[in-house]
This record gives C-alpha cells, sequence and structure tokens, in this order.
C-alpha cells in the first residue's frame, strides 16, 4: 500500500473521544507517520487542527455519501473511526474498506452490528486483504488481551476455564450509553443478528470456544460479589479463543463486575434490569439519551481520578493463573489511548497474517499489548 496518501486517517475527530484519539496520535506518532483527520465540516476538523498544532491534511468525506467514503479508504493503509452508535453510522465505512482492502478500526460494543458485518463484509475482506478489527476501546481490549495474556502463561492444552471480573470508577461515554440503548431496545434482532452469523460462521476443527454466562455469587479467590455483564466482551475473547489454538482444545469464558459488597451488586442488577426494560419505551428511551449527551465528556481532571481494573483468573491443565489488567478512565482517556495505539500497532507492526474481521487478540496480539505496557496500561501476573 505503500501507493497511498495517508498511513491512517481518524474520522470522527470532532467528536469528544475522537478528539482525544487525535490528540494522543499528534503526540505519540512516529516520525514521518502519514495520517490525517476526516469528517464532514471541514471548519470544525481544521478548529481540532488548530488545536492540537499538527500538520496534518483534511479530508471531507460523509456516511451518507458511499462515494466520498470510498474514496477516502482508498487513499489510506488503516481508516479509525469513532462515529457511533455504529449501528446508524458504521456500515458504509465498513463496505468500503472491505472493497479497498484498507484496515479498519472502531470503538464499537454493539453485538448486532459486529455480527452484521461479519455476514455482509468478513468474505469481503478476506478477499482485499482487509482487517476489519471492532472494539478495539475498553469494549473490549482489556478483556481480549487480559485473557490472551492468561492463555499464554497458563499454557495448557486440555479444557481452559476463565472468568474475566472488570471493575471501574468513571463516568460511562456518551456514546457508550446511547449504543447500550440501543441495543437493549433490539432484543430481537440481537438474536436474529447472532444466528445468521452462527449459520456462516466456520467452526475451529477439533476445538471449541464457548461464552458461558455465570452465575452471580462471591468469588472465592477475589473476595468480590459477582454480577454477568451483558456487554460484547464474552462475545469477542470466545472468538479470539476460536481463532487462536493456544485457548486449548474446549476454551469457556464468563465475563462479571465485581462489587466489594453484595448491596451494591444487588443495586447493580436492578440498574441493568431497569435500563433495559426502560429502553423497551421509546419515549423514556428518548428522555433517557437526552439526560446523556454523545460528544461531550468529562474534563481532565474528573478523567484522572478515574480508574479500571480487569482480573482474569482461569485454570487448565492442573494449573491456575490470574493476570490483572489495569489504568486509568476507562471511558475516555485508556479507549482514546486503546484506539490509537490499536491503529499505529496495525499499521506499522509485525502481525500475525490475517483478514476479514478479527479481534484485537488474533489481529495484534502481543505486539498491541506491548505497545499499551509502554503506554501505562499494566498488564501484571498475580
Amino acid at each position: 500500500m505503500s501507493d497511498r496518501d495517508f498511513d491512517i486517517v481518524l474520522f470522527g475527530a470532532t467528536g469528544f473521544t475522537g478528539g482525544l484519539t487525535a490528540a494522543y496520535v499528534a503526540a505519540h506518532a512516529p516520525a514521518g507517520l502519514r495520517w490525517a483527520l476526516a469528517g464532514r465540516d471541514p471548519g470544525r476538523l481544521a478548529a481540532v487542527r488548530d488545536r492540537l498544532g499538527a500538520d496534518v491534511e483534511l479530508v471531507r468525506a460523509d456516511v451518507t455519501d458511499p462515494g466520498s467514503l470510498a474514496t477516502l479508504a482508498r487513499r489510506t493503509r488503516t481508516l479509525v473511526t469513532t462515529v457511533g452508535p455504529y449501528l446508524e453510522y458504521g456500515e458504509p465505512l465498513v463496505a468500503a474498506c472491505a472493497e479497498a482492502g484498507t484496515d479498519y478500526l472502531d470503538l464499537t460494543g454493539e453485538p448486532e452490528f459486529v455480527d452484521e458485518m461479519y455476514v455482509r463484509h468478513h468474505r469481503t475482506a478476506q478477499l482485499s486483504g482487509a482487517r476489519l478489527v471492532h472494539a478495539c476501546g475498553f469494549d473490549s481490549i482489556p478483556h481480549d488481551l487480559g485473557v490472551l495474556h492468561a492463555v499464554t502463561v497458563l499454557g495448557a492444552e486440555g479444557p481452559v476455564t476463565m472468568r474475566g471480573v472488570v471493575r471501574a470508577g468513571g463516568m460511562l461515554s456518551g456514546g457508550t450509553f446511547h449504543s447500550a440503548l440501543g441495543q437493549f431496545s433490539r432484543a430481537p434482532q440481537m438474536r436474529a443478528a447472532a444466528a445468521a452469523r452462527r449459520r456462516v460462521e466456520p467452526r475451529p476443527a477439533g476445538r471449541r470456544s464457548r461464552a458461558v454466562l455465570g452465575r452471580p455469587g462471591r468469588d472465592p479467590e477475589l473476595g468480590y460479589w459477582l454480577l454477568p455483564l451483558p456487554t460484547i466482551d464474552p462475545v469477542i475473547v470466545a472468538r479470539s479463543g476460536a481463532a487462536l489454538p493456544a485457548y486449548g482444545s474446549d476454551f469457556r469464558y464468563s465475563h462479571f463486575a465485581g462489587t466489594r459488597t453484595l448491596r451494591y451488586a444487588a443495586g447493580g442488577a436492578l440498574g441493568v434490569g431497569g435500563l433495559m426494560l426502560a429502553a423497551q419505551i421509546g419515549p423514556v428511551r428518548r428522555w433517557l439519551g437526552s439526560k446523556v449527551p454523545q460528544g461531550e465528556g468529562p474534563d481532565e481532571a474528573r478523567r484522572a481520578k478515574s480508574w479500571f481494573t480487569v482480573d482474569v483468573l482461569g485454570e487448565g491443565d492442573g494449573r491456575t493463573v490470574h493476570v490483572r489488567v489495569s489504568g486509568g478512565d476507562p471511558g475516555y482517556g485508556e479507549t482514546a489511548k486503546m484506539l490509537a495505539e490499536s491503529a499505529l500497532c496495525l499499521t506499522l507492526d509485525e502481525n500475525p497474517p490475517t483478514a476479514g474481521q478479527v479481534t484485537t487478540a488474533a489481529a495484534m496480539g502481543d505486539a498491541l499489548t506491548g505497545r499499551l505496557r509502554m503506554a501505562g496500561i499494566r498488564f501484571e501476573v498475580l
């Protein structure tokens, strides 16, 4: 792809998380990286460029104009988008990248979108050589790469059972909240998309990899009360397990939120249940969405106080492992860092030969883990 104009193009830099991602790339891009900002409003893009003090090109492109996206995809090696909800805005960019053989990354946590993109564009991307990598932020990098690290340390060949326990202090991003509302209101469509994918997706030969719904209760090793989390993370982890033989002959993964007291666990269960119920009622869903606007976020001082941990505990071949991934503000700062480092890794590093829709573990694996460690996200064996 040396004949392309850019190494990386960031689509959506005028939004809050997109702006943080652009700032990270501007501060950490190696000398000679050819990157650009793209969007539908050149004036707002110019304001972002001026704020960054970066000498980057601006490219006008609009998700409602497929021709502009096709041209954009043909000009770059990697296209990164922070524009969601992805079920509403994402497919034109995926389609353009799959056709052009351009690598694609996003921040989606929407299972329906990911499944539909697999059914519609995975084969095209395989043929063109494009790597379509979804969920490159807090959904789902700490969980996906944390489990990969635990699997590597464990080194089991037989059945492997793992659980991930996430704890966080910080604000949920507006984009994540709107995506969650949308998904909660579309349970039948989500099931249909998952079923359509199962009909066409090949299974690994001679082995299994599954996301298993865990039971609420108290974790004997961590001492936390566990609440099963209905997120995209366990699905992503299971797909990495299906793609990589190192996950053993029969890999099982369960995903939880962890709280220190039973009272918080019960409150969390009621809160998630109430949100799922409210999302079924259109006026209530729209009212809730208006209370958490997209494109905005907390100030730097508040983000500096935020944190996350993901504990991965597993066993296989008679051995056990405990890996912890931890960092700062999960909803904004660390998510922007993860997305930007994913783009740099996918574009510049030596990675496994893959194509089509792939997970971060399958597409980048240890190379991305190493980058994130250098960037301050901790991967520890306890």
